[in-house]
């Protein structure tokens, strides 16, 4: 069986080395970093606190760069500007700020078409950075142009939270379907997110809606799970990725999906 990969987002609820390496005994596979929040320190700091649990715990956890887009941030919640280029110039400060310490990938934001991609991989190249580009859909330009992206693309994001605000609400399962089979198709990584455990933000058992929501993303073909506030700012930020890991992997020994392709 090819193990479904756990994403979880750094932030302030696992700000502690004794943390961070509880969550990785506990299955988290890659450590994502918001660039919607938190300094360049801050960030660097979250780096060196997953590099050593790592290498505590004897495993690799690579590092996931989230740049923010053309997002307008208003308190807790946002919107993207449609007249600010995908790739803005805070996310090219970003991207050269963590180019020394060697991101494995970066997922870009409001992706609507190759050409933002393609900008993204030359800024990567204009500092001889290798990372991996992460398409995150959320935008309905991006599923339209879903097969040039998954060609272009390392990977795909399902990124719910906004795509669930581009598209009908009562098409959103259906639409992360249908990522999650062309991805599969193609045999690219693909990764759903946003709130699939958001009932253990602040509480120890997680309901019986997101343990079922969990598990479908698995049984039609996702190579990954990502949780977000969760981790960042929850209470129980190493009890979710237990959770998360249980389910993914009862999830698994069920699956009609002959092979998850590996993220």
């Amino acid at each position: 069986m090819i193990p479904i990969q756990i994403i979880a987002t750094i932030g302030p609820a696992c700000n502690k080395l004794e943390t961070i390496q509880a969550m990785v005994a506990a299955g988290m596979n890659v450590a994502r970093l918001n660039f919607s929040w938190g300094t360049h320190d801050e960030h660097a700091h979250y780096i060196e606190l997953v590099r050593t649990a790592a290498e505590r715990e004897g495993v690799r956890v690579p590092i996931m760069q989230d740049i923010s887009g053309p997002r307008i941030q208003t308190g807790s919640t946002h919107t993207f500007a449609d007249n600010l280029p995908v790739l803005t110039e805070k996310d090219r400060a970003d991207v050269v700020a963590m180019v020394p310490y060697g991101v494995d990938y970066i997922a870009q934001s409001f992706v609507r078409s190759v050409d933002d991609i393609e900008d993204l991989r030359i800024a990567l190249q204009e500092h001889n950075a290798t990372s991996q580009v992460i398409a995150k859909i959320e935008r309905q330009e991006a599923v339209n142009n879903l097969d040039s992206l998954i060609q272009a693309a390392d990977g795909i994001m399902i990124a719910r939270g906004d795509l669930g605000d581009a598209v009908p609400y009562y098409t959103l399962p259906f639409v992360k379907k249908d990522i999650l089979q062309r991805c599969h198709q193609r045999q690219t990584p693909v990764i759903v997110a946003t709130e699939m455990l958001t009932s253990m933000i602040d509480d120890t058992d997680p309901s019986r809606a997101d343990i079922s929501d969990i598990a479908h993303a698995v049984l039609d073909g996702a190579s990954a799970t990502m949780l977000s506030n969760e981790t960042a700012v929850g209470t129980n930020p190493v009890a979710v990725v237990e959770v998360m890991r249980a389910v993914v992997d009862e999830a698994v020994r069920h699956a009609q999906v002959a092979n998850h392709v590996r993220f």
